[in-house]
This record gives structure tokens, C-alpha cells and sequence, in this order.
């Protein structure tokens, strides 16, 4: 593909790149960023030949690909098991920290809750609706803390 077909081509697909990173992302700027990044990673791909149709397909895999990255380097969220938590005595969240009922509508909740099997609801339920603790709610359950 010479200078002149990949301009062509980057016109014809801009606004569905931009719209489908858009649709991922939805914050506008980030959108902007990730799409310039998009067609930069084409350009540099664009030595090997591509049908009309598999360029398309191309481009999106390589949309896909930078979205997933993106999320990835921007919202990756330390991780610690629940085990170790436990034996370094934490409660689960206190009174300060917002639960899934002040910041999701109750409608909401139950239609979500409703959807799980009845062990995850009865966890879900006595944890956040009733704010036991993880010791209360194993009680309840006629479970040990770490199962």
C-alpha cells in the first residue's frame, strides 16, 4: 500500500475506528489519543499486503488489541488474596468506604442479585446489605471464614 492508498484508506475508516474506540473508552480525549496510536501501528504494518476486506478486519484487531492494552496500563488494580487479607485480620470495609447499595440504585441490586446462584447472593447479600462481617457471614452460612 503507497502513501496515497493509505491516506485514502485512513479517511474511509477514521470515524469507525474513532467511533468503536469511542464506544470502548468513552472519554474523549483518550478516544483521540488511542486512535492517532491505532493508525500509527497500521503504518508501521503496512508493509505487507492486505485485501480491502482484511485490512479492515486488520485495523480492528489492532483497535481491539490497543483498547485492551490501554485498559490494562490505565486501570490495572493491585491484587492480594482474599487469604492473606483474612490472616492480616481485615474485616472487609468499614463504615466509611461507599457500599454497592449507596452508589447502585436498590432496583438494580436485586435484578443483579436475582441473576446469581443463591450461595453468591446470600455472600453478596449479607456482606453489603447487611454489612455482617466476613466472620458473621460465614456463621450465617454454616461456613468456615476461608471457604
Amino acid at each position: 500500500m503507497d502513501v496515497q492508498e493509505f491516506q485514502t484508506f485512513y479517511q474511509e475508516k477514521f470515524t469507525l475506528i474513532y467511533r468503536y474506540v469511542y464506544s470502548q473508552v468513552g472519554k474523549r480525549e483518550e478516544t483521540e489519543d488511542l486512535t492517532s496510536e491505532i493508525f500509527l501501528k497500521a503504518v508501521s504494518g503496512i508493509k505487507y499486503e492486505h485485501s480491502p476486506q482484511s485490512r479492515h478486519r486488520w485495523l480492528y484487531l489492532i483497535a481491539r488489541t490497543t483498547i485492551a492494552d490501554y485498559w490494562r496500563a490505565h486501570y490495572r488494580l493491585p491484587m492480594s488474596s482474599l487469604d492473606e487479607l483474612l490472616e492480616a485480620g481485615w474485616e472487609g470495609p468499614g463504615e466509611e468506604e461507599p457500599t454497592a447499595s449507596s452508589s447502585i440504585p436498590a432496583h438494580r441490586v436485586q435484578r443483579l442479585l436475582q441473576a446469581l446462584p443463591e450461595q453468591y447472593r446470600e455472600v453478596l447479600t449479607c456482606r453489603f446489605l447487611l454489612n455482617l462481617s466476613i466472620k458473621a457471614t460465614a456463621v450465617r452460612m454454616g461456613l468456615t471464614v476461608g471457604h
